[in-house]
C-alpha cells in the first residue's frame, strides 16, 4: 500500500475476524456503497472466499453487510482491474491512471451510479484510492 491508512478499532476488528475466518492476513479492508471489502493477493482470493463461499457468507452475517474479497492491485497496470472490481456493475468507458491522478471515465447513466446521493459513493471511492495508491480520483 502506498497512501496513508488510519486504523481504528472497527478496522483492526473486521482485518483480524477476516484472518481468524479465511486464515489469510490482508491490511485491506474498506467500504464502499454498504458493501465491506478485504482485499488479497490474487492467488488467495478462492481461498479466502472458501468452499462454496461459505467464508464470504460467515463474515457477511457475522458483519451484517454485502462482504467482498477482491484481489490486491499488483503495479499500476492493475489498478484499473482493481477499481473495475469495486465499482462493478457499474461498467465504466475508461480508467486512465495517471502519475497523480485517475480518470474514470462514465456515460451518462453510470456517472451518476459512480458518483451516488450527495456525492457520497465518489467519496468513499476518493478515500480509497488516496490510501491504497496516494493518487487524487476524478470522474468525467
Amino acid at each position: 500500500m502506498i497512501g496513508t491508512k488510519t486504523l481504528d478499532i472497527t478496522l483492526i476488528r473486521n482485518l483480524n475476524l477476516f484472518e481468524k475466518i479465511t486464515r489469510i492476513r490482508t491490511d485491506s479492508c474498506f467500504t464502499f456503497s454498504n458493501t465491506m471489502f478485504f482485499a488479497v493477493p490474487k492467488e488467495m482470493i478462492f481461498r479466502a472466499i472458501g468452499k462454496n463461499g461459505e467464508n464470504a457468507k460467515m463474515l457477511s452475517e457475522i458483519l451484517g453487510k454485502k462482504v467482498k474479497i477482491i484481489g490486491l492491485a499488483e503495479g499500476e497496470q492493475d489498478i484499473s482491474r482493481f477499481i473495475k472490481d469495486i465499482i462493478a456493475p457499474v461498467q465504466p468507458k475508461n480508467i486512465e491512471v495517471g502519475e497523480k491522478e485517475i480518470i474514470i471515465t462514465a456515460g451518462r447513466l453510470n456517472h451518476a451510479a459512480l458518483v451516488g446521493r450527495d456525492k457520497q459513493k465518489l467519496h468513499e471511492l476518493e478515500k480509497v484510492v488516496g490510501e491504497h495508491f496516494g493518487k487524487s480520483l476524478r470522474v468525467v
